[in-house]
């Protein structure tokens, strides 16, 4: 493929010269010395369930407090606007990773057709968010063991969480993936048996309990209690529900047969995760007065799911919910420290991060870079063990900053490239999103308008100013390793 104007960085063309080795045919056969490529070895199905692993988190398990406070009923519509721009975001992603199955992702790709500083900032920030969130989950999944067993110490438990997740990680990225599907394949179970559920109790009801139907939605200050504008407000809570799709494209790289599992994957996804996501929401809101929703407190027993599990006569439905969001926050561990450690595996390979992060074990593993990205989990820890609620606040500050501007520059290198395919069609196979270049435009504004309600609500007015500043600091990283690379030659 001819290179942009203005930037030189390789990027592979869709057959294997992109730094990727298959994975070997034979079973027990040797693996292939440190350093020659990521491994191809992860399936279309246990691509798709890495996806869902990621963005299926423990916030819609335990349900989702904060937006529904801000705009009642009406988040629905909320959560339907922010799948379909979700949607829009996965399928033209889908589209370049396609044609691109490149170590490094989209981060690669804007590298490509943006310029470096755009590669530079999309792979560090994300690999930050994915840090954070891993440290997140880490330390939720440490409070759902606690919950059990309260005598275990903190940190004990966090301990025993991340040799889990690392050990899962540094094995193979066969067994990665082969854990992720299992993991998401419980939570959609899960997920499948409260919707069914709680559809019973919505549309018929018990023995000894009416069918409540949908007039919670109605009822205590009409559907939109809080005015239209709300609908936009609760939009800085909801979008960052979907955060995590990223993964599939990023294990476009480790995928057998790329093209086919992303064309497939990101569609599935998308569609899924609005699935899920809308009946879910609809479904509780039906069930409980919203403004009961709006108080809880995010713990195991006010989740809606306990709640639901309860009235249909499950035994020990807490007991059943905390397994639930256990197994929700360690696929979720899982799959952002694999997300984070390839794109500190790529940024090491372009010499944009240090050199030891390009390496790769025997079983093609990018352990150093991997390590690294524990970071997240023994700052999480030291957060949780000293209480130091206001710098954990700062930390998901920059995190939730971070993906949107990463969703930015995921749309604006969409654009470029599909520019460049119309010029080059000769130089791409595989499938094309009819009237991509529009829907990129339509999302930008999308997730700009989600941006702006940082006018408003202030948790997002701190991360926008946070994440502003954290931004700055990286462009100046950018440039001292511009200038030292410069210096160098």
């Amino acid at each position: 493929m001819a290179a942009a104007p203005g930037d030189s960085a390789p990027l592979a063309p869709p057959a294997d010269a992109d730094g990727v080795r298959p994975a070997p045919d034979t079973e027990g056969a040797a693996p292939a010395p440190a350093g020659e490529g990521l491994v191809r070895s992860l399936t279309h199905r246990q691509t798709t369930m890495i996806g869902l692993g990621s963005a299926l988190g423990t916030g819609l398990f335990l349900g989702s407090s904060t937006a529904i406070s801000m705009a009642g009923p009406a988040v629905i519509i909320s959560y339907a606007i922010g799948a379909v721009l979700v949607a829009v975001i996965a399928v033209l992603l889908g589209e370049m990773s396609a044609a691109h199955p490149v170590q490094g992702s989209f981060g690669t790709i804007a590298h490509r057709y943006l310029g470096p500083w755009a590669g530079f900032l999309s792979r560090w920030l994300y690999w930050f968010s994915a840090v954070v969130v891993i440290g997140t989950e880490v330390v939720a999944s440490a409070l759902y063991i606690r919950w059990w067993w309260p005598e275990v110490p903190m940190s004990v438990a966090i301990l025993a969480i991340a040799a889990i997740v690392l050990a899962v990680n540094i094995i193979s990225v066969k067994s990665f993936g082969t854990t992720e599907f299992w993991l998401s394949t419980v939570k959609v179970v899960a997920l499948c048996a409260f919707i069914l559920c709680a559809a019973l109790l919505v549309f018929f009801g018990l023995p000894d309990t009416e069918a409540t139907g949908f007039a919670n939605l109605a009822d205590d200050g009409g559907f939109v209690p809080h005015g239209a504008s709300s609908i936009w407000l609760a939009m800085s809570v909801v979008m960052f529900a979907y955060a995590g799709f990223e993964v599939v494209a990023i294990a476009s790289a480790e995928a057998v047969d790329p093209q086919r599992t992303i064309r497939t994957a990101m569609r599935q996804l998308a569609w899924r995760l609005s699935f899920f996501y809308l009946l879910a929401i609809t479904l509780v809101l039906a069930l409980i007065p919203w403004r009961k929703l709006a108080d809880g407190d995010g713990s195991v027993e006010t989740s809606p799911f306990v709640r639901v599990f309860s009235e249909v006569g499950v035994p020990a439905a807490a007991t059943l919910t905390n397994a639930v969001v256990l197994i929700a926050a360690m696929s979720a561990a899982n799959a952002h420290l694999y997300g984070a450690s390839r794109l500190l595996h790529s940024l090491g390979g372009d010499k944009l991060a240090p050199a030891p992060m390009a390496k790769l074990s025997k079983r093609g593993v990018p352990a150093v870079a991997l390590a690294a990205s524990t970071v997240g989990i023994a700052a999480a820890a030291l957060l949780a063990f000293y209480d130091v609620s206001g710098l954990f606040g700062i930390m998901m500050s920059i995190a939730l900053f971070a993906v949107l501007l990463v969703w930015l520059l995921i749309l604006a290198s969409y654009i470029a490239f599909r520019r460049h395919r119309t010029a080059h069609p000769e130089e791409f196979t595989g499938f094309s999103v009819p009237a991509g270049g529009k829907l990129a435009i339509v999302a930008l504004v999308g997730v700009l308008a989600v941006a702006a309600t940082a006018v408003e609500v202030p948790d997002m007015r701190q991360a926008a100013g946070i994440g502003l500043a954290f931004t700055a600091v990286l462009g100046v990283c950018y440039a001292l390793t511009t200038l030292r690379k410069t210096q160098q030659k």
